[in-house]
């Protein structure tokens, strides 16, 4: 007897059926909403380059906070932006305690308690006036070994202030096990270390930048990754994992699909990906020309980050996806 036609088709043939054997699912709890809360401001500012996002006052960040509670999304990335005169070379802005990240954290933790998860961006870029991610030495390089311990005391203030989760993003080798002897020593053991792991020196950054008032002059490129690597973000990974990361990330997602593959199939711990800003902006701008349609593009585009391999993706987008899949 001829061997029968194998007809792969027959599982799709109908929504249901494509739901029942769908081998990879998103669901609201995965998603993380990146927001930006500002000083000097009286009201949203609409970031013009990332249509939908805005730079939030204390106020209007409480109530899109507590929607996308609601929305069911699981967690929230928040990033301040201070006032230009508030900026100077070492970031010192970012550990007050009366510094707009940590005046938003503490109101966020006030009313939302453990009804999320709270975390911050623990960085100095959006801080200091030249821009950078760390202190700079005296020939204008990025001293590593002093922004580490700036880190330890932004990691230690947005503890206080509330965060559940602390992210190290600027590169910094040794970032994480010195945030976690900070935080150890001050007492926030419970507070989880979401390490950058593999964050590349991508040019998909420039919406990002508008959004915080960057003050950057030149690049990243002498601690960020370099786009041509692949092996290098394991060497990352490891290092990451040794130090003590609970959660580690991949930044940009959309572009870096093979390094979110790599990192998930290596790591005993939650993956993280974000689809940052120039991700998302393209799909926005597409989509206002009629060119591709705007809810099926995130849906698919968050869709094809966790089928790589992460269990938590950051997007814009996270809110309005959330309420599309409970609607469905």
């Amino acid at each position: 007897m001829d061997r029968p036609i194998a007809r792969p088709r027959r599982l799709r043939t109908t929504g249901a059926m494509r739901r029942l054997v769908a081998q990879n699912r998103l669901h609201p709890a995965q998603l993380v909403l990146p927001m930006f809360v500002a000083d000097g401001i009286d009201e949203p500012r609409p970031i013009v380059s990332m249509p939908g996002v805005v730079n939030h006052t204390v106020d209007s960040l409480r109530a899109a906070a507590e929607e996308a509670v609601r929305a069911g999304v699981g967690g929230l990335m928040l990033f301040g932006v201070p006032s230009t005169g508030d900026k100077d070379a070492t970031g010192s802005a970012g550990d007050d305690p009366d510094g707009i990240l940590n005046r938003g954290l503490a109101a966020l933790r006030a009313d939302l308690g453990d009804a999320t998860v709270l975390m911050a961006d623990t960085c100095l870029d959006e801080f200091t006036d030249h821009g950078h991610c760390g202190v700079l030495d005296d020939r204008g390089g990025v001293d590593n070994d002093a922004t580490l311990v700036r880190y330890q005391a932004l990691a230690v203030a947005q503890a206080r202030a509330g965060a559940h989760v602390v992210g190290p993003s600027g590169m910094m080798d040794g970032q994480v096990a010195a945030i976690r002897e900070a935080l150890d020593d001050d007492g926030h053991t419970d507070v989880s270390i979401l390490a950058y792991t593999a964050k590349y020196a991508s040019a998909f950054y420039g919406p990002f930048r508008e959004a915080v008032a960057s003050s950057l002059q030149g690049d990243r490129r002498t601690y960020q990754q370099d786009p041509a690597n692949r092996g290098e973000a394991v060497r990352e990974l490891i290092a990451d994992l040794d130090e003590g990361a609970d959660m580690v990330m991949v930044k940009p997602a959309m572009s870096y699909l093979d390094i979110v593959r790599d990192v998930a199939e290596l790591a005993d711990r939650p993956v993280a990906a974000y689809q940052i800003s120039g991700e998302y902006s393209m799909i926005c701008a597409a989509a206002e020309r009629g060119w591709i349609d705007r809810e099926a593009a995130l849906d698919e585009a968050v869709l094809s980050i966790v089928r790589a391999g992460a269990s938590v993706v950051l997007t814009y987008a996270a809110v309005e996806i959330a309420h599309r899949l409970t609607a469905r």
